[in-house]
């Protein structure tokens, strides 16, 4: 047919048909001009999108920057540069299935992306899955040295290992690379604090202030009471000094599973009963006890989040000259001050692991005996020996130990707070969701007594077997709690916490420094 019109269009005008193909040039390569420039138009639209969201997620707006890249991804399903950043808000989302799911498949498309590689090694790191988080975070700065999102990847994994100046380091590469992006800048304050660099970590703060707009005013009054508490710190020469004997063995009550034993502070006589707590970072003192003591409030911080009752509790931090075990001393203490929510019993506070990190602890709950050695005198008697003895325990940013958890009828290993502070074993809400758990439900509901209140039928489990490294015990009660206020704080996925009716059943030695254990069985 089109040959038979040229041939008519001949016919009339041997030159019309010159002028025909001419103007269907003409028309097609207006047509070209125009298609390009909606294409390139397209682009720059999309472009911009990818942008704004940026600007969304900096800000903490997370849910209007999902909602624009949704929408771009309806009309260009293939824009790899918004695939990679809803990844990135769904990470932030803590939907990490999701954002596994997108950054991998760009990272597979597109081998020199360090963008999606980075998004994709923070989502392993995120779950949990360290070994493949560090190789995938090193090759995207393989890919782009000045991936900062991988920098801060790799900081906060030196941290959980325990590599704690590495970790500033690579933080600081986080954030000098790109210096306003506020996640990193807290990370940096974070691990600044753990470090006991309370200066660095104040100013790291105050920066995070800066260049965030946090709408979250809760989160902002509890920032400001840390930074005038670190501020406060950081006039003092030191912390967590030792004085007195090199090492000491005490007594402990075992009260419902938790090792409670006496302590002294601030030259007082009382004996003061506290509960040894590997689940917390600091020590924590009751409200009753600091007035009965006459320990003042240095500042306050705003609402904390926890588990129990209403989920917050006012932060008032403190301050104790001295805290003697026995015959040893800490001097230049940092304190929580709190409501104690259980009546039934005498207890005045809890010992956090800052208080003990200098030394090797061994936690006996066969003898029912706690003992301290100073770290350097532990290493130059070599009093372990033999270190593939050791489990390893990974540290976390709000101050707790994580270990590796076997639950039976799970494939792969979780992540469990080792808690000595805890009665009894817990299990997320989402894990006890699962088929593989949900059919150990028991039909007994418990009380649970948390730093924020009290939580009444609570759903108890009867786990048929717990593993931590080598160790196995069967029938383990636990509680399933929603651990999303844990998470949010661990920096990595917590599936639930290792109890006192699990580790009683062990002799117990950290080696806090190093973020190690060795689990000895009582009986066989």
């Amino acid at each position: 047919m089109r040959f038979r019109i040229l041939e008519v269009l001949d016919q009339r005008d041997p030159f019309r048909i010159i002028r025909f193909v001419f103007l269907i040039a003409i028309v097609a390569i207006g047509t070209s001009v125009n298609a390009a420039d909606d294409v390139q138009q397209s682009d720059e639209d999309s472009r911009f999108l990818v942008k704004q969201s940026g600007k969304l997620v900096r800000k903490g707006r997370l849910d209007e920057a999902e909602k624009i890249l949704r929408a771009l991804l309806g009309r260009e399903p293939g824009h790899s540069a918004a695939k990679v950043q809803l990844a990135y808000v769904s990470l932030k989302k803590r939907k990490l299935i999701e954002a596994y799911e997108l950054s991998f498949e760009v990272a597979r498309a597109e081998p020199k992306n360090s963008r999606a590689f980075a998004v994709l090694g923070m989502t392993l790191l995120t779950a949990g899955n360290f070994k493949d988080a560090e190789q995938i975070l090193v090759s995207s700065l393989r890919i782009n040295k000045k991936e900062a999102l991988a920098w801060a990847g790799l900081g906060m994994l030196d941290f959980y290992e325990n590599r704690i100046d590495k970790a500033i380091e690579n933080l600081r590469e986080a954030a000098f690379y790109d210096d306003k992006d506020p996640d990193f800048v807290f990370s940096l304050a974070q691990v600044s604090a753990r470090a006991e660099r309370y200066k660095e970590s104040a100013l790291a703060y105050q920066r995070f202030l800066d260049v965030s707009s946090d709408t979250d005013s809760e989160r902002r009054e509890r920032i400001k009471g840390l930074i005038n508490f670190l501020t406060y710190l950081g006039r003092k020469p030191s912390m967590y000094d030792i004085a007195g004997a090199d090492r000491v063995s005490v007594r402990i009550e075992l009260l419902r599973d938790r090792p409670v034993l006496e302590v002294r502070i601030n030259k007082s006589d009382e004996p003061l009963r506290f509960v040894l707590d590997t689940g917390s970072g600091i020590s924590v003192i009751s409200r009753e006890t600091a007035e009965r003591l006459k320990i003042k409030s240095i500042t306050r911080g705003g609402l904390a989040r926890a588990i129990g009752g209403d989920g917050k509790f006012e932060i008032v931090y403190g301050f104790l000259k001295t805290v003697n075990i026995g015959d040893v001393q800490i001097r230049n203490v940092p304190v929580y001050i709190r409501k104690f929510h259980q009546t039934d019993e005498r207890i005045d506070g809890y010992i956090g692991l800052s208080l003990i990190s200098k030394f090797l602890t061994t936690l006996d709950y066969g003898k029912q005996k706690f003992s301290l050695i100073r770290k350097d005198v532990a290493d130059e008697l070599k009093v372990v020996e033999n270190s593939d003895l050791f489990l390893p325990l990974r540290l976390t940013p709000s101050g707790f130990l994580s270990g590796e958890v076997q639950l039976e009828g799970i494939e792969n290993r979780l992540n469990f707070i080792v808690d000595t502070g805890a009665s009894v074993s817990v299990i997320s809400d989402d894990l006890a969701g699962t088929e593989e758990i949900g059919r150990f439900l028991r039909e007994e509901k418990l009380r649970v007594i948390g730093a924020a209140g009290i939580t009444d039928n609570v759903r108890s489990f009867m786990l048929p077997r717990v593993t931590f490294g080598n160790h196995s015990r069967e029938s383990i009660m636990a509680v399933a709690l929603d651990l999303d206020i844990i998470n949010e704080a661990s920096g990595f996925t917590q599936s639930g916490i290792l109890g006192g009716n699990f580790l009683k059943n062990y002799k117990l030695t950290f080696d806090f420094k190093n973020s190690k254990v060795i689990f000895s069985p009582l009986n066989k």
